[in-house]
């Protein structure tokens, strides 16, 4: 298993669980020094920050991009995957795909969370389609890239289209693109889930990528999980991805990064 840390690039993300902010030099600087292997980034939108400077940084830091959030679509443009109005979802669709293309560059995958949006006001079978309909369209812009694109089951809080691993294991069963994965989020897991073992192997191959957070969405071992049970469960589906610290900066950034990667030194390594 490989380590990520968080950089958002979006300043109306402003208080969202990432651990370093708009600085990519320090915040690439910073997790080499640590021994991360990788950053995760959220962007505003395709190619919507200083490209040379990433690329710079990265090469002179030896770091790799784990993957690329889209959830900048919702979050600054009010975009969402699921919206009644087509033009919406379209526009939605197309922002997808240009973070699919920008992503590939780097060699990693595009994440497709939030902008599945909470679906309260349409039937959730409406929504549902809308969704298939996007991935199915938005899946081959990936797999043309040797990409696969990663889909994450957030909690009933945020959404109530896809919240637990077996939803998210039976939407991936109905698609017909099959470059699709499960990116599993520890933090919602621990408010959807029973026992997060048990469903981490029920994932197995179709496990993508898994968010390092604590039960407090703080870093690994600043709230009261015990990952022990979870990294076991990892080891026995030969997961070998990321663990990416998606984290709130608590007590503040140097801490949380400092805290998630003496956390996975300890636990995955």
């Amino acid at each position: 298993m490989k380590s990520a840390i968080t950089i958002s690039l979006v300043p109306e993300a402003k208080g969202g669980p990432f651990v370093f902010w708009h600085d990519i030099q320090t915040a690439c600087a910073r997790a080499a020094e640590l021994g991360f292997d990788a950053v995760e980034i959220f962007a505003p939108q395709a190619w919507g920050y200083d490209v040379d400077l990433l690329a710079g940084e990265l090469k002179k830091h030896n770091l790799a991009v784990a993957a690329m959030g889209t959830g900048a679509g919702k979050v600054k443009h009010n975009l969402t995957l699921t919206s009644l109005n087509e033009t919406i979802r379209e526009n939605a669709r197309d922002f997808v795909a240009a973070m699919i293309d920008c992503s590939a560059e780097h060699n990693a995958p595009a994440i497709i969370g939030s902008m599945q949006q909470s679906v309260e006001r349409i039937a959730r079978n409406v929504a549902l389609d809308f969704f298939k309909d996007a991935i199915e369209q938005l899946a081959p812009l990936a797999a043309r890239k040797n990409q696969i694109l990663l889909i994450e089951p957030l909690n009933r809080y945020e959404t109530n289209l896809l919240n637990t691993v077996q939803e998210g294991l039976e939407f991936l069963a109905s698609l017909k693109a099959r470059n699709v994965k499960l990116l599993l989020d520890l933090f919602h897991m621990n408010i959807e889930e029973q026992n997060l073992a048990q469903v981490i192997r029920l994932a197995g191959p179709s496990l993508g990528h898994v968010h390092f957070a604590d039960s407090n969405r703080r870093a690994v071992g600043f709230g009261h999980l015990d990952y022990r049970p979870i990294v076991q469960a990892l080891r026995d589906i030969n997961y070998h991805g990321y663990l990416s610290a998606e984290i709130l900066p608590w007590p503040n950034s140097e801490a949380a990064a400092a805290q998630s990667i003496e956390s996975f030194k300890a636990l995955a390594r």
